[in-house]
């Protein structure tokens, strides 16, 4: 296939769910699946549209018990475009849906340069007759609220009429993902559905509890001919536009259908309503929106530029347009994180997790305004992580493991095993950890902008307050071998499958000392620190007197930051307390009886064991360690600790949890490939094609149908721009210490750094070449391997590379 185009032939039931992720087209404020507009949900297909923060919480009845969930809601499928001939007597003919009838040449084309799919294939209607049907999408980058779809009917080898209904299909509900299909998933309410001009229908409705606005309208136009007859229609949740067409053999018709989408949460309307009946009106035609949307796109691409040659550099091509059509520039003027599964499925509910740890590196040295907004986003939700922790006992914030629309938790505390078919006990609300990954978030992004304004407002706030709840959560601990020490007890760490001790009662959840989450903790707390003491005397005065700091806190935290126990055992670090003395599994045995154990969780619980009697771990959680921080700087943050990590020991640590990792998450990969590429290891290439591969093929066994992993697909670019170049931002200049990986030798792409636009970086063998645009402000300071060299505007320098082993 070409290096920016995605195709599919034929058509598969079983893999349409697949094609539907791969193929949604968005613009950061909404979403659509690449659905066929003439087909209902159902036989694999799932025509689901979302917009950018839209949740509504309903309380569902399951096995007896009461289940309270906030979802992103599917709202009405503006796609519905569908046909029929007549029948040998001249009656209306079944409507076409694929699966029905004869299909030929079926063919998708995902086309990423204009952020466009192409639909053509032909029909073959009872008696003979084909029908050409060719299908152009796309969800306008330019304008978010604009959304547009050509169908082009030729007929061959005959003349006659079709019927075409346009319409805005308002039943619909959320049905994506089979293990939620016991939960209600009827979010929308209040219909009213209508007609404007001849050519125009509305719908619109609300949300059944957050009581969000939502307005639709369709203009449907014809080109080619004069349509017999055209007929608006609206009745409870659907409005429709009928259309005849009388077709001339070889001669095409071509139906144009333009939607427009708005909800209560836009800014700068009266109503919904008015809104989106006012914009469609306004819309240009199809060619000028094409026109327009390309236009948009090639700004985008010009941005994020990213060459990397082969298969390799078209998936990661197709991973940059989802990050881009999930978190696009006009994210910043939404109230919106980042959704685990994009805005392509309805799986983890839409919830934001702590995905934007991978994400956000990448954004930040290319759309940093795009990262402020997604860290805005945690800081409006500030206090509901402040009032989580007082609610607890505890002081400053704790922010959920889920989150959603207003920053309360939404982790379920219960949580079915499909294998066993029981409820279990969900512990993921311990897994506190996500307060550092919004605290790393808020230095790296500062780090590489410059931004401290930010730094010294906004992201202290929330750094500072996320200390503290650290401070506040670690308890000393003075006895046994460890010495005088400070724990944190009770928690869950990235791992997941250990959320308790093997002899815990019902009623003590959780695992002791973390080594990922004391390490993190003592960063932020670090970090928090530096803030406080380089910030001038005016501003460290006002930030006293806003967070109400005072001398013996900072001294707590400087004492805790530096004596957080960290566990060991057999000369690697201990993933928590107590890691060592768990059983070993028979891998060998379980590879051999299930095949497929990525969940492997779900398999031991479906046998009445547990995972955590056992040395087994689902994805990277002491390794995340190496995924935050380069070797220099985790040997610096284990020195500060007190504790020696030599080479040698992180050596015998990665290959000892690589041999107990079941790899459960798409991040799994990633994060060990990352890992094997900075340590100089053969194997990483294994670990970096395995998470190019996660969602295209579908690895894991049809979760992308639910929606894609945005965080591996960021994380991918993110490999590629920092993994393998070991890019850092800080003291004032891009460090560099490329790593050799054999399966990719040569790539470059382009940062912004500091106001520095389209700083090229090209790695190609044992050379690396920097270039800095004409535009650019100022020189930047380069520093390779230890060395440093100030590049002109205008300039390029090539720079030859050590390849010694370090």
């Amino acid at each position: 296939m070409p290096e920016w185009t995605w195709e599919y032939t034929g058509y598969d039931p079983a893999a349409e769910g697949l094609r539907e992720a791969l193929c949604t087209l968005g613009n950061g404020y909404f979403a659509t699946r690449g659905a066929a507009p003439e087909s209902p949900a159902g036989h694999g297909h799932y025509p689901g549209t979302y917009a950018a923060g839209c949740y509504d919480r309903l309380v569902s009845t399951v096995a007896g018990r009461d289940v309270e969930n906030e979802d992103v809601v599917n709202l009405p499928n503006w796609l519905l475009l569908r046909f029929r001939l007549p029948a040998a007597d001249g009656a209306p003919g079944p409507w076409f849906t694929m699966g029905d009838g004869e299909v030929l040449d079926h063919r998708l084309v995902l086309r990423l340069r204009n952020g466009t799919l192409t639909r053509t294939f032909r029909y073959r209607a009872p008696g003979g007759r084909v029908l050409r049907v060719e299908q152009y999408r796309l969800v306008h980058m330019g304008d978010p609220h604009i959304g547009a779809l050509r169908t082009v009917f030729t007929p061959e080898g005959w003349s006659g009429c079709i019927e075409v209904e346009s319409g805005l299909d308002g039943n619909v509900v959320n049905a994506n993902v089979d293990r939620y299909r016991d939960l209600d998933g009827r979010h929308l309410t209040g219909f009213d559905a209508g007609t404007a001009e001849p050519d125009t229908v509305w719908l619109r409705c609300r949300t059944r509890t957050s009581d969000v606005g939502i307005a639709m309208a369709q203009r449907t136009t014809v080109t080619g001919g004069t349509p017999t007859s055209s007929v608006t229609e609206a009745a409870g949740r659907r409005a429709v536009h009928r259309l005849r067409l009388a077709l001339s053999d070889g001669k095409s018709h071509t139906v144009d259908k333009t939607v427009a989408l708005h909800t209560s949460h836009d800014r700068a309307i009266s109503a919904p309503f008015t809104a989106a009946l006012e914009r469609v009106r306004a819309a240009l035609d199809f060619p000028e929106l094409l026109a327009s949307h390309t236009v948009a796109w090639e700004h985008l691409w010009r941005r994020a530029d990213i060459w990397v040659p082969g298969e390799a550099g078209r998936v990661l091509h197709l991973h940059l347009f989802h990050v881009l059509q999930t978190l696009s520039p006009h994210t910043t003027g939404l109230d919106v994180g980042v959704p685990a599964r994009g805005l392509h499925g309805e799986a983890y509910r839409g919830h934001v997790f702590w995905d934007e740890l991978f994400v956000l590196p990448y954004l930040n040295l290319h759309f940093p305004e795009v990262s402020r907004a997604l860290l805005n986003y945690r800081h409006r939700r500030l206090p509901k992580a402040l009032l989580a922790a007082r609610q607890e006992g505890r002081a400053g914030a704790r922010y959920p493991w889920q989150s959603g629309s207003d920053g309360r938790d939404e982790t379920q505390t219960m949580h079915l095993n499909p294998r066993s078919g029981r409820w279990v006990p969900d512990r993921s609300r311990l897994q506190h950890h996500v307060g550092s990954a919004v605290a790393y978030n808020v230095w790296q992004y500062c780090q590489a902008t410059g931004d401290a304004k930010y730094l010294h407002t906004k992201g202290a706030d929330m750094l500072l307050q996320i200390a503290r709840f650290w401070a506040g959560r670690a308890v000393p601990d003075s006895g046994g071998d460890r010495g005088r020490r400070y724990r944190i007890r009770g928690v869950v760490g990235p791992d997941e499958y250990h959320d308790a001790y093997p002899e815990a009662q019902a009623g003590q959840p959780g695992i002791d000392d973390n080594a990922y989450t004391n390490v993190t903790a003592a960063w932020v707390l670090t970090r928090a620190l530096d803030l406080v003491r380089s910030l001038p005397g005016r501003l460290r005065q006002e930030l006293y007197e806003r967070e109400t700091l005072d001398a013996d806190e900072l001294a707590r935290w400087e004492e805790i930051s530096r004596r957080l126990y960290v566990p060991f055992h057999r000369g690697v670090i201990s993933q928590f307390e107590g890691y060592g003395d768990l059983a070993e599994l028979d891998w060998a045995g379980y590879r051999e009886r299930y095949g497929d154990i990525r969940r492997l969780d779900r398999i031991l619980e479906a046998e009445g064991d547990s995972a955590n009697r056992y040395q087994a771990s689902k994805q990277a959680d002491v390794l995340m360690l190496g995924y935050l921080f380069s070797p220099a700087e985790l040997s610096t943050l284990f020195g500060r600790l007190g504790y020696e990590l030599t080479d040698e020991m992180w050596r015998r640590t990665v290959d000892y949890y690589l041999q107990r990792t079941s790899h459960g998450s798409t991040l799994s990969g990633l994060v060990h490939g990352w890992v094997l590429a900075r340590a100089r290891r053969a194997d990483a290439w294994r670990y970096c094609r395995e998470a190019l591969e996660e969602d295209v093929a579908d690895v894991q066994g049809g979760t992308t149908a639910e929606g894609v992993h945005l965080a591996a697909m960021a994380g991918t670019l993110d490999l590629v721009q920092r993994g393998l170049t070991g890019l850092e931002t800080r003291e004032d200049a891009l460090w560099l210490d490329p790593v050799e990986l054999p399966g990719l030798s040569e790539f470059g792409f382009t940062v912004r750094y500091r106001g520095h636009w389209g700083v090229g970086v090209r790695l190609q063998g044992d050379q690396l070449t920097i270039s800095v645009p004409d535009s650019a402000e100022s020189a930047p300071r380069i520093v390779l391997q230890g060395r440093s060299v100030t590049v002109p505007p205008g300039e390029t320098v090539t720079l030859g590379l050590r390849r010694d082993g370090r």
